[in-house]
């Protein structure tokens, strides 16, 4: 079977890739649409992952030998591209009950013709409604990290939010905050396309820190008070510097970006001494989760799909451009890696 692999740093390509053979509690799913993770998924595939040291970031570490997994795929020499697929089900391992042949599911998976996952206890493996988006079925991943986040900033009906970092997540953080009643709520990106679908997603102003000083443009919009909130997703330095200096007193920042380390530069003084904010660091994965034990990861999804199927989230022009599985090779490249201010989050149709 073809699946989209990196080959090399910053290189990709579909290639022939033998199907493991189907066990007995596992299902093979045809797939019809797949997306990648422009985040930390890009980083690997640029061979520079943060928790690697110098030294052995030059030797690309999907070539040294890792276990293959449902999520990402590692396999010797080269690793599979991929974050989420939609597909229908052919075939079912003999021990396989909860789905059946013909079903319609989301689940993690790379982009590939056809994804092999465990069936058995597996609630990532998600039965599409009649009527359910793929869209918003490939923006699983992202949507939990969002609400992740929201939720770590205590965000509340009438607070003024801002949102640095206008990809998947900031795009579906803008929506939740919005339909929750944020009175005020604030897009940062220097990408001007990201800024127009933020503003459809719910914001009611945006703007380029690239032109202006966005924390204190944030100040001004809230009558010099700051924002409650500042949820940052780029892992931009700058980005957590107008955090710290456009949020109000006693505020929070919500960190989910997954940052490099940050040159020199980063000031503590100042704004952020004086306007004594609170840094959360929000990553969904981390358990127990902050709100444990009414809260953990198992419910953030469950929620998550909910707000996806039922259409509360729409996230039909959060994936774009949407290009055919041939051609998900040259368009990883470009969109995700080489230009990623051509995309939010590229969409893969396959057949």
């Amino acid at each position: 079977m073809k699946t989209l692999v990196a080959t090399k740093p910053r290189e990709a390509a579909l290639l022939d890739v033998e199907a493991p053979h189907l066990g007995e509690e596992e299902v093979k799913i045809k797939v019809e649409f797949s997306a990648p993770k422009h985040g930390t998924e890009v980083v690997d595939f640029r061979g520079i992952t943060p928790f690697m040291d110098e030294e052995f970031s030059e030797e690309w570490r999907s070539f040294v030998p890792r276990e293959d997994t449902s999520e990402k795929g590692i396999v010797f020499g080269e690793f599979k591209l991929g974050n989420m697929i939609v597909g229908e089900i052919v075939e079912t391992g003999h021990k396989v009950t909860d789905v059946s042949v013909g079903d319609r599911v989301c689940t993690y998976g790379p982009i590939s013709e056809y994804v092999i996952v465990n069936a058995s206890n597996n609630h990532r493996l998600l039965k599409m409604p009649e009527h359910g988006k793929w869209q918003n079925a490939v923006c699983y991943d992202p949507a939990q990290f969002a609400l992740g986040a929201v939720r770590d900033a205590h965000i509340r009906p009438g607070d003024c939010v801002a949102i640095s970092g206008l990809g998947a997540i900031g795009q579906i953080a803008i929506q939740l905050v919005k339909k929750m009643g944020a009175s005020l709520v604030i897009g940062v990106d220097p990408i001007e396309h990201r800024r127009e679908i933020a503003r459809e997603g719910g914001a009611d102003v945006c703007l380029d820190p690239t032109s202006c000083d966005a924390g204190f443009e944030v100040k001004k919009l809230t009558d010099k008070q700051g924002v409650d909130a500042w949820v940052e997703t780029s892992g931009i330095s700058s980005a957590l510097q107008d955090a710290l200096k456009g949020t109000g007193y006693a505020g929070t920042i919500s960190y989910i970006a997954f940052a490099k380390p940050f040159p020199e530069g980063l000031n503590f003084g100042r704004e952020a001494h004086f306007n004594n904010a609170n840094l959360v660091f929000s990553r969904v994965g981390s358990e127990p989760n902050r709100d444990y034990p009414r809260w953990d990861r198992k419910r953030i999804e469950r929620t998550c799909w909910q707000l996806l199927m039922n259409g509360h989230l729409d996230c039909e022009k959060i994936i774009d451009p949407v290009v055919s599985f041939e051609d998900s090779a040259e368009a990883y490249m470009k969109y995700v890696d080489q230009s990623p201010n051509l995309s939010i989050k590229l969409g893969v149709q396959h057949g």
